[in-house]
């Protein structure tokens, strides 16, 4: 029962010891930044993106707008943008700025009426449905409301199919 423990065996416990001790100081970050979005969720927010005058019945705009959970340090990544149509008095129509096929931004043709994906060729009609490409689902829209004179879009995050 008296063993002598010979110097292979002391430095495999050595190794052994510093390999987990190493793999738990790498690991507990990543672990901790991969289920971060499903224990602290983002919080949808409303955003100010204008006057109700700024805006004309009929046209569709780019408007920039505070992502719902910005860091501290993002600076001009914690910016993000949707696309507002006033279609009435006080009616606006908001769509997310990212295509439903992988997230890349989406342009507006005033002339077309149309959304278009540059990246795979996703086209949207002027009321964000699917016309052609690869996107399964519509634009994503937020919701909106006017308080006070002034529009607001409700945030989210980026949303996936």
């Amino acid at each position: 029962m008296n063993e002598r423990l010979s110097r292979r065996k002391l430095l495999n416990i050595g190794i052994f010891g510093f390999g987990t001790i190493a793999g738990t100081v790498v690991g507990i970050p990543i672990i901790s930044y991969l289920l971060s979005p499903l224990l602290n969720p983002a919080k949808n927010a409303w955003r100010d993106v204008g006057a109700i005058d700024d805006f004309k019945v009929g046209d569709t705009v780019e408007v920039t707008l505070e992502e719902p959970s910005p860091l501290p340090w993002a600076g001009a990544t914690a910016q993000t943008s949707a696309w507002l149509r006033r279609t009435g008095d006080r009616d606006f129509t908001a769509f997310a700025v990212n295509c439903t096929h992988l997230g890349c931004p989406v342009n507006w043709l005033q002339e077309a009426e149309l959304f278009l994906c540059p990246c795979h060729g996703g086209i949207y009609d002027a009321n964000g449905d699917v016309a052609g490409g690869p996107p399964p689902r519509a634009l994503w829209q937020h919701q909106t409301r006017v308080v006070n004179g002034r529009v607001q879009v409700l945030t989210r995050g980026l949303q996936v199919a």
